[in-house]
């Protein structure tokens, strides 16, 4: 791979399918080697409050069978940290929830939400958990960032990724200022949410981003596709944007 861009491949909607109707077909485990097989860098799974997809037996099996490194999307509670901390992932981005949602909705009021998150980033950074914060490309989030001293940010794109014309050329622009913000004060820039094989190439372009976090397009394409197809192409993008 000629470019520093890493593929962080999401398998929950993999789980979402399985719990539909029970039983353990098909397996998110299966889906991570798969998505690894065909050049993913690291797997995301987000354990929700509710289990409405992965599950902590998911999370186990993850942890224990993977050769590349997990990401755990974590909401900032009590029960979530001691679950990190036991299973220690390679990362941890803590994301806002709400029981209500069908999907994360927006990036984490990190600035609002100062004292009750910095505890949690002191422990995951204490235990050699990479913590990043999924938030907004927002100075006043990526200034809230640095204080709490998340090594990582990760951009909520969803807003770009629903916009069209000269709108996402803008929110595109607030995406590369701040991920140049991020990198500029020390941060490493991530970015996620809504990608598509139809708009990643001007997201992937951007040089401070170092890794894409992609999920539910991949495995929607994979019901047409095969998921080990749908993550080759989706690499091979990214390097074209890179190339280019």
């Amino acid at each position: 791979m000629t470019s520093s861009l890493r593929l962080g491949v999401n398998i929950d909607h993999v789980a979402t399918i399985r719990n539909a109707r029970g039983g353990e077909h098909p397996d998110p485990v299966r889906a991570a080697f798969a998505a690894a097989a065909a050049g993913a860098d690291g797997i995301t799974a987000h354990l929700r409050e509710d289990r409405r997809h992965i599950t902590d037996d998911d999370i186990a099996r993850l942890k224990d069978r993977l050769t590349i490194p997990l990401n755990l999307e974590m909401a900032a509670t009590e029960e979530m940290l001691e679950i990190a901390l036991r299973h220690r992932p390679h990362a941890a981005c803590i994301v806002p929830e709400k029981r209500e949602e069908r999907t994360t909705e927006g990036g984490l009021d990190a600035a609002g939400q100062h004292n009750h998150l910095a505890p949690f980033v002191t422990r995951l950074n204490e235990a050699n958990i990479r913590v990043s914060l999924f938030i907004e490309p927002d100075p006043r989030q990526i200034d809230a960032a640095i204080r709490l001293g998340a090594p990582v940010v990760e951009f909520h794109t969803g807003r770009y990724a629903h916009l069209g014309g000269e709108d996402q050329t803008a929110e595109l622009r607030r995406l590369s200022d701040a991920a140049a913000l991020a990198a500029k004060n020390g941060i490493e820039p991530h970015a996620g949410h809504g990608l598509t094989f139809d708009n990643v190439i001007p997201v992937a372009a951007i040089p401070q981003v170092k890794e894409l976090n992609i999920g539910h397009f991949l495995v929607g394409e994979a019901i047409f596709t095969g998921l080990e197809a749908s993550v080759a192409r989706m690499r091979s993008l990214m390097e074209e944007a890179r190339d280019a």
